[in-house]
């Protein structure tokens, strides 16, 4: 990517609003606006100015605001004109920009900008695209804290804990006749639990982060009339799938996004698990076992007022963890409750919404979410990934010293562990990654 180039992209969301916005950012953004308002603006000040096109004639009438570089977004000039809204003169302000030289911004290539120029690292840069996609105020306030850099903190004092580590071995090693006292196991051992310790933190706080941003995916399965979709209803709180006392009523996949007390579930109801009798449901069935696969967790609904209540396992994913929801707890007579035995049971009733509460309670339980946030940061996968990894290499560094003193082992591992941080904040990366994250921006940002 040739940051000599200039570009310009809306700002804005398509459509007709009272104020739209487009943003230059490069080294041509001095002459381009000169050209376009007759002068460059002063810096940092918002300024009345008429948008002239080729002729010197106004396009429109707004604010424009200039940010010299390097004190801007991107580190370079940067131009933001602020018009009425209209697509039609959006876009006449963007075709007369491209005459001038701009070219259209690809999408993230500000944020792009401004982390290969040092205003950010890939880390806050993915939070402000997660601040703009932010479903709940609790994934905005976990985005905010990671776009201010809280996360990037953290990960700078992991690294700085296994540098700490790193110095004194990599010294052992290199002059192993000295006395040198940190190597002492009891040393060692003091800033291996410093360090395992802010691993742990970081992880919970990512974790829950993550939770905010993705959510849980739980799948509704079970046989026919069990009562999925009248729980499925209960807990979205509306009427969201037809329920019938025919038996195979749902054949296609349902989803509804919800949240619980901030978390977001999408929940996925499903075709009832049976002997097809038709290829319409054995295609259901077929998309029920699916979804069931690529599922968080399976809630599998059965109904306790029949005699056999367990479902065959085989019909289940060994490696997705199920919870039993025994249904029609009015017609059993069984109070509501939940057990912690394997598979964990909840006894609720969809049609009264007894035992509801303690179903909701149970999926944010399992799922590790706290609802005080616990000073949650927006994190994505891949930082979970890089940080489970670090751990994982800092936990082998601390046994292999353990087992048999092998520094050089132990060396090697934490300078795999500062590597795999480094993928987070962007100190290690590949064009490929920075493509694929940047290109999930929106264009403008």
């Amino acid at each position: 990517m040739s940051t000599e180039e200039t570009i310009v992209a809306i700002a804005t969301a398509a459509g007709r609003a009272a104020v739209g916005i487009l943003k230059l950012s490069g080294p041509e953004v001095p002459r381009i606006a000169g050209a376009m308002l007759g002068c460059l603006p002063p810096p940092r000040r918002v300024c009345v100015a008429s948008f002239l096109d080729a002729e010197g004639l106004a396009l429109d009438q707004g604010l424009a605001l200039y940010f010299p570089a390097p004190a801007s977004f991107t580190g370079e000039h940067v131009l933001e004109l602020h018009a009425h809204g209209g697509a039609v003169v959006m876009d006449l302000l963007l075709e007369r920009s491209l005459e001038l030289g701009c070219r259209m911004a690809r999408p993230g290539e500000f944020s792009e900008r401004a982390f290969l120029n040092g205003k950010m690292d890939i880390a806050q840069a993915e939070a402000v695209a997660d601040l703009i996609d932010a479903g709940t105020a609790a994934a905005a306030r976990a985005a905010v804290r990671s776009m201010q850099g809280e996360l990037s903190a953290r990960i700078h004092t992991l690294q700085a804990l296994l540098t700490d580590l790193r110095v004194h071995v990599e010294a052992a090693i290199d002059f192993p006749d000295e006395d040198i006292e940190v190597l002492s196991t009891p040393a060692i051992t003091r800033r291996l639990e410093q360090l395992f310790e802010a691993f742990e933190a970081t992880l919970a706080q990512a974790r829950q982060g993550a939770l905010l941003r993705e959510g849980l995916t739980v799948v509704i399965a079970g046989q026919p009339n069990a009562g999925k979709s009248s729980l499925l209803n209960r807990l979205a709180g509306d009427d969201v799938a037809i329920v019938t006392p025919a038996p195979g009523t749902t054949r296609d996949v349902l989803r509804q996004h919800i949240h619980l007390d901030g978390l977001p579930l999408n929940l996925v109801d499903t075709a009832g698990l049976r002997i097809a009798l038709d290829p319409a449901e054995e295609e259901g069935i077929r998309r029920a076992k699916a979804e069931m696969c690529r599922a968080d967790r399976i809630l599998y609904v059965i109904d306790s007022s029949l005699d056999r209540c367990e479902p065959p396992r085989e019909s289940l994913p060994l490696e997705v963890p199920v919870t039993w929801v025994l249904n029609k707890i009015d017609l059993s007579g069984i109070a509501a409750h939940a057990t912690e035995e394997d598979p964990p049971r909840v006894f609720v009733s969809a049609k009264t919404g007894a035992g509801l509460d303690l179903l909701r309670t149970h999926l944010k339980r399992s799922a590790g979410y706290l609802d005080t946030e616990a000073g949650a940061l927006a994190a994505r996968r891949r930082h979970l990934e890089a940080l489970k990894r670090a751990r994982s290499l800092a936990q082998s560094a601390a046994e292999s010293l353990e087992d048999a003193r092998a520094f050089e082992l132990f060396a090697e591992d934490l300078r795999l562990a500062q590597r795999a941080l480094g993928e987070i904040t962007g100190e290690v990366t590949s064009e490929e990654l920075l493509g694929a994250i940047f290109g999930s921006f929106c264009i403008g940002k």
